[in-house]
């Protein structure tokens, strides 16, 4: 397994005094703080002042008055943007409609919840002879002469004009951790169109939330183009299982206990989907399962399939209606439900009419019930600070601390009844590591932002060591922390675990490299790595499959595996 060299671990526990802080300046202490800033900063901290609703109330600016969200984004607000909001069930055609209507446009923006849906709409629109983009957190791929771009949310670019944009899945404005990137795209995106594609739940919230933007907002319904019919019975034996089935679980371990129960029963090949994998890994999968000439065609995964990926799917079959979210196990909402029920009957596909059952039958009751009601009516939509904001509140307090600046501002921050706060449990965890480091206030924020899964003991330092040596040297070079050429095909369930921690590690780097590159300089060769790692992490699931019904032959020889990992092993050596 690769050798990733972490020379300490910190502690994740700090403590903080908590201290007044005075909240609203005058206009000599926002003068005094403007002159320590250098010109640009000035100048845009400014600008970010006049903004703020309490400004033009009373002269002062209280900076966790967070109530007039709309006023952040001036761009968008000098137009009178037409919303088209196209809500429905899954497989209902709405956000097709949202895109033929981006295709035409002369320009324009697909803002979209998952890299896989950025990367599928950049390769529909480049084949539809319509020049586009891909931009991610951790992708670049420009085009001559594009005037679209397909992004993920938190890429949306607030500066630039559009004749068109869309915004996919809008009823994530709700989420308690991502809610704050879609809001942001929602009110700050500067385009004569804005199709917004989701959930009717999200509906009355919208127009609550654009009522004062002078925003124009008309409503689509759509229906579902193909029937999706719940069974009154369970699945009872896995000898009922056939192909198209997907069966759906909700923790890795679960994943491939029912793979290996399925496939011991010698008729079917298992597939697997779940959100730890690569998602160059999870296309590989799906791609495996919508074969017909595949083997592999059971499907079961997590609800990573909610959104994402086209599957093939017969029928979803729950192996249970719980999941554990992190803090505690519960009962799978209404809209959970739908959403991943949603995804069998594909319209098109070669299984139009979708079922959906439950692997138990005293699950049968939840699942009819939810399919039959609405989803609740979102009340809230997320906010997180600007950065504009937190560093003025850093400099009325003299401190580059971010933890205490972000915890504190957060107590005081005053909201209107249409939003809440994002959930910022993962934020102050990085922040309780970077604070530890000498590093400038939007280092710290660049590396509270990133894409680490604090949770993942080898992730998590990943991110203390690129912080360390970065704060040391201003350099971060991988191979210090990592030895290529030490990648192997994982030989057990744990040895699998940890090459998807590697992938993260790895995309963390490029993650960064694309916003700190001068001090991040190996980004091609993390990139080769991860795509190392995710051929490797392909081919045993593949191999497992195989091995699991006593067959000898799998579909790639060594030979075959060699080449491929040759393929990305032609990375110029760093200097």
């Amino acid at each position: 397994m690769a050798c990733f060299l972490f020379r300490k671990k910190l502690s994740s526990s700090s403590s903080y005094s908590s201290f007044p802080f005075p909240l609203s300046l005058s206009d000599t202490m926002i003068h005094s703080i403007l002159f320590k800033l250098d010109f640009n900063t000035r100048l845009h901290t400014w600008c970010s002042f006049r903004c703020l609703s309490s400004y033009h109330i009373s002269g002062k600016f209280d900076l966790t008055d967070l109530t007039q969200p709309h006023t952040w984004y001036p761009n968008a607000r000098r137009k009178k943007r037409n919303v088209f909001l196209h809500v429905g069930p899954t497989n209902s055609g709405k956000t097709y409609n949202a895109l033929k209507r981006l295709e035409s446009s002369s320009s324009g923006v697909y803002c979209g919840p998952l890299r896989l849906l950025a990367w599928e709409v950049a390769q529909r629109l480049n084949k539809a002879k319509v020049p586009c983009n891909l931009i991610t957190g951790q992708e670049r791929e420009e085009i001559d002469d594009a005037k679209h771009s397909s992004v993920t949310v938190e890429m949306a670019d607030l500066t630039s004009e559009y004749r068109c944009a869309v915004i996919d899945e809008i009823q994530m404005v709700g989420c308690r951790t991502r809610g704050f990137s879609f809001t942001r795209a929602l009110l700050g995106i500067s385009s004569d169109e804005l199709h917004l594609c989701g959930d009717p739940a999200a509906v009355p919230l919208i127009q609550r939330i654009l009522e004062v933007t002078g925003d124009l907002i008309k409503v689509q319904y759509y229906d579902r183009l193909s029937p999706l019919i719940p069974l009154k019975y369970p699945l009872g034996s896995f000898s009922n299982i056939k192909t198209g089935d997907c069966i759906v679980t909700f923790s890795r371990h679960e994943i491939y206990k029912l793979k290996k129960k399925i496939e011991n029963g010698g008729k079917h090949l298992c597939s697997v989907v779940y959100g730890s994998l690569p998602p160059e890994t999870r296309t590989k999968q799906a791609t495996m399962f919508n074969d017909e000439s595949s083997e592999f065609g059971v499907l079961v995964a997590s609800d990573a399939i909610g959104m994402g990926l086209n599957l093939n799917i017969s029928r979803i079959i729950f192996s249970t209606l719980k999941k554990f979210d992190g803090v505690y196990t519960r009962e799978l909402t209404v809209p959970e439900i739908k959403q991943i029920a949603g995804r069998a009957g594909r319209y098109g596909s070669k299984f139009p009419i979708g079922e959906v059952t439950c692997l138990d039958a005293e699950d049968l009751p939840l699942l009819h019930s939810s399919l039959g009601s609405p989803s609740p009516v979102l009340e809230h939509a997320g906010l997180f600070p600007t950065f504009d904001l937190l560093t003025l509140y850093s400099r009325l307090h003299s401190t580059t601390n971010f933890h205490p600046i972000l915890e504190q501002f957060l107590e005081k921050a005053k909201l209107s009844p249409d939003y809440f706060i994002a959930d910022c449990e993962h934020t102050l965890k990085v922040a309780t590591v970077v604070d530890t480091f000498p590093l400038g206030l939007y280092d710290k924020y660049l590396f509270c932002l990133s894409p680490v899964d604090m949770n993942d003991d080898i992730a998590a330092q990943g991110l203390i060591q690129f912080a360390e040596n970065y704060a040391k040297k201003g350099l971060v070079r991988l191979r210090e922390i990592f030895t290529p050429g030490t990648l192997q095909v994982p030989k057990s369930h744990n040895a699998l675990k940890e090459l998807e921690s590697i992938h993260k590690v790895l995309d963390l780097y490029v993650w960064l490299s694309f916003r700190m590159e001068d001090s991040f300089p190996d980004r091609e060769l993390a990139s080769s790595q991860k795509a190392i790692c995710s051929l490797l992490i392909e081919e045993f699931l593949e191999r497992l499959g195989w091995q699991t019904q006593g067959k000898g032959s799998y579909r790639h020889s060594p030979l075959h595996l060699q080449q491929k990992i040759s393929m990305h092993c032609t990375v110029r050596p760093s200097p």
